[in-house]
């Protein structure tokens, strides 16, 4: 028997089946290529507000969390939503705390509802937490990476969902990197804070897919899967182009620094500045150590709210300025840049330094980051580009096998 569109089992070995809502009812990649704009999820409001009122609604939130130019949390309330509490990620629910600060529990002065801190000694909602909410709503903008955390909140919701018999509502959103598939799969010895999941450092997912993955793969303890109900984006496909309305993070404050995250962001692992302590981080890259191999120079500086204390803190660093380079040509390689990695290790004059992390406070360690110890050895070693991508094989190639399963925009 034929299941309607709308009622999608996602079935999970070993348990029973997961069914996933959709609206509207038909998925966005069964409708012909639409010439409208991208409408997010939570800009469909007659798609949801009908299920939400009368509910007791928790909302995992951060400052991407809007409909229209409106934060969500604002602007549900005003429209008949109860929403009685809500769980805050990383740099906090409004979005004012730095990369790694601890956030604390508070209560929002905008409209009083309590928050609850995802990233301070708790980071998943607890049976107490939930036993006065009826549904969780889940709506942040992600940049599909695999170490941008916002995808360890959302398994850790998923868990707690499951774990309590509560219903996970994904408001869906584009990937600006969902073009991307590439990078090692994560070595599950190297789990850590910066990588959770068996994928590759850009997964090209939206955060929908990448919970039908989490289902699917059992990633959950125990396997038991989490019921979703998911808002898909209208109009949208992985190879297009989105401009995201609002920074996901302080420090990616431009489209140049989302679209270049997936490389630059493996320079936390080395002792190069990457342009934390500019109003451009992760579009600059350099160390004082290099003056004389560069003639591009900036000073990284203490910035409340970006980072405090970042690695070369009022030093002249001198290395690259990707601020202009076209990201066009790179989406049409759809590759990872390695370039960038090999000409600055093999400028530095002090190699055995390179990816020494003992001198800075920030967040990085070079095989968290990429997943695998042999990215270190290969650039030790001279590797090509190449070679280098060669050794991601073949379970790269296994991993966008898998990831076909659980696409909602082809």
């Amino acid at each position: 028997m034929k299941l309607p569109l709308f009622l999608v089992p996602l079935l999970v070995a070993g348990s029973a089946s997961a069914y996933i809502t959709f609206w509207p009812a038909e998925p966005p990649a069964l409708r012909p290529a639409a010439k409208t704009s991208i409408v997010t999820g939570a800009d469909q409001t007659e798609a949801y507000l009908p299920y939400l009122k009368g509910k007791r609604v928790a909302v995992l939130a951060n400052p991407t969390t809007i409909i229209g130019k409106k934060h969500l949390v604002d602007s549900l309330p005003q429209r008949g939503v109860n929403i009685v509490k809500v769980f805050g990620p990383e740099h906090g629910f409004r979005g004012n705390a730095s990369a790694g600060m601890k956030v604390a529990d508070e209560k929002d002065p905008a409209t009083g509802i309590p928050i609850i801190s995802l990233y301070g000694p708790k980071r998943q909602p607890s049976a107490e937490d939930l036993a006065d909410v009826d549904v969780l709503l889940y709506d942040v903008q992600d940049v599909g990476c695999r170490f941008y955390t916002n995808i360890n909140v959302l398994r850790n919701l998923m868990d707690a969902c499951a774990q309590n018999g509560k219903e996970l509502l994904i408001l869906d959103r584009p990937n600006p990197n969902g073009y991307l598939v590439d990078g090692p799969v994560l070595d599950m010895k190297l789990k850590s804070g910066i990588g959770q999941f068996p994928i590759p450092i850009a997964h090209g997912l939206t955060v929908a897919e990448f919970a039908q993955m989490v289902n699917g793969e059992m990633w959950l303890p125990g396997g038991k899967p989490c019921k979703l109900r998911i808002i898909p984006v209208k109009n949208y496909r992985h190879d297009l182009e989105y401009v995201l309305p609002v920074k996901p993070s302080p420090n990616l404050n431009t489209q140049q620094s989302i679209l270049l995250y997936p490389a630059t962001c493996l320079f936390e692992g080395t002792v190069l500045n990457h342009g934390r302590g500019t109003q451009f981080p992760f579009t600059v890259l350099g160390s004082p150590a290099l003056k004389g191999k560069f003639s591009f120079a900036y000073t990284p500086v203490s910035i409340p709210g970006m980072s405090e204390t970042p690695l070369h803190m009022n030093q002249e660093c001198y290395g690259l300025d990707l601020r202009q380079y076209d990201v066009r040509q790179w989406r049409k390689t759809g590759r990872l840049n390695l370039d960038w990695m090999i000409t600055l290790y093999q400028a530095y004059p002090d190699k055995a330094k390179f990816f020494d992390r003992t001198q800075s406070k920030e967040i990085g360690n070079i095989n968290g980051l990429a997943g695998t110890t042999d990215f270190k050895t290969q650039i030790e070693a001279g590797k090509t580009p190449a070679q280098i991508r060669a050794s991601w094989e073949p379970a790269l190639g296994q991993y966008k096998q898998m990831r076909q399963r659980y696409l909602l925009y082809k």
